[in-house]
């Protein structure tokens, strides 16, 4: 993976820069659409390698954001399919052994479907549960498939650090708006971790809205002033990860661990030809 990138990369929460037009709007897949792309985890075992690949391109030299995490290749340990829910697991672990471990005390995986698949427009829904303690950082997200952050945009449908439990945000970074400085959303979801919530996002060549179980907490409009502002017209890929520590993550606490994100389902929904 290309080293410019970074792993969901606030630097600082996001400045609300943009917010929802209106807070009570709902969203959910538009008449018109078909699901296109879906993994219900139906099947024990490590992840569906037709659907997902594994990131472990800056192991050795360090994840960004100064993040403290080894990302684990296949390995249950960190990544593994059960019950009906993929979950990918964090831990207070070092894997010295590794021929690109970068000395990391911790370990997790980063999950995505770069090379798999890519989409460009439609409505994203990941239904998860979220790790929480000081020092977990879960996202889901996507990145430009030419990997040219940050022009070619970042769309982040969730993230949650455990210094702030509870607060449950969305960003968008391009050219303009990166880094500590994107434009972004959020709310306040008091179970996050304890209770399944839908994460979802409706990209269309317009606008972008993002979502928690159909309500609307962020919403961005074309601005039609150019890339710099809108490179969101060619294809990303959907990446899900738990990051340790680092600029946003913060002050860990090791007696956290081991800590999970379970998925109990990714769709894809495009509109019909």
């Amino acid at each position: 993976m290309a080293t410019v990138l970074l792993t969901a990369c606030s630097a600082l929460p996001p400045a609300p820069l943009a917010v929802a037009s209106n807070p009570a709007q709902t969203l959910a897949p538009p008449a018109g659409y078909q699901l296109v792309w879906a993994d219900e985890f139906e099947r024990d075992g490590l992840p569906d390698p037709t659907r997902w690949a594994y990131d472990t391109g800056m192991n050795k030299a360090g994840w960004h954001n100064r993040e403290l995490q080894y990302y684990a290749g296949p390995r249950a340990e960190n990544a593994v399919v059960r019950g009906g829910r993929l979950v990918i697991t964090a831990r207070r672990e070092s894997l010295s052994t590794a021929p690109d471990w970068g000395g990391q005390r911790y370990t997790s995986t980063r999950l995505f479907t770069h090379g798999r698949r890519d989409w460009t427009y439609g409505f994203f829904e990941v239904r998860a549960k979220l790790p929480c303690g000081l020092g977990t950082w879960p996202a889901i997200w996507l990145l430009n498939s030419a990997m040219d952050w940050p022009a070619g945009g970042e769309l982040d449908i969730m993230e949650h650090v455990g210094k702030n439990p509870g607060h449950v945000f969305s960003s968008i970074h391009t050219a303009a708006n990166h880094g500590g400085n994107p434009v972004g959303g959020g709310t306040t979801l008091k179970d996050a971790c304890s209770r399944f919530h839908d994460y979802q996002m409706h990209w269309t060549a317009d606008r972008l809205r993002f979502a928690i179980d159909g309500t609307v907490h962020l919403e961005y409009v074309n601005p039609r002033a150019g890339r710099e502002r809108w490179p969101f017209d060619t294809p990303q890929f959907l990446i899900l990860n738990i990051a340790v520590g680092g600029d946003l993550g913060g002050p860990v606490d090791d007696s956290v661990f081991p800590v999970a994100m379970e998925v109990e389902h990714v769709r894809v929904y495009q509109a019909r030809p």
